[in-house]
């Protein structure tokens, strides 16, 4: 399992486990963002 090799890509739990994380980063991001603005407001 050699990561040099050209024509191995990572497989498919590994990616989708990358996009589940990259949503959840996108969605505290965004849950963050509404809550100071929440609290801006008040």
């Amino acid at each position: 399992m050699l990561w040099s090799d050209p024509e191995n890509e990572p497989p498919k739990e590994l990616r989708d486990m990358q996009d589940m994380l990259r949503r959840l980063g996108v969605l505290m991001a965004l849950a963050t963002f509404v809550a100071m603005l929440v609290i801006g407001m008040r």
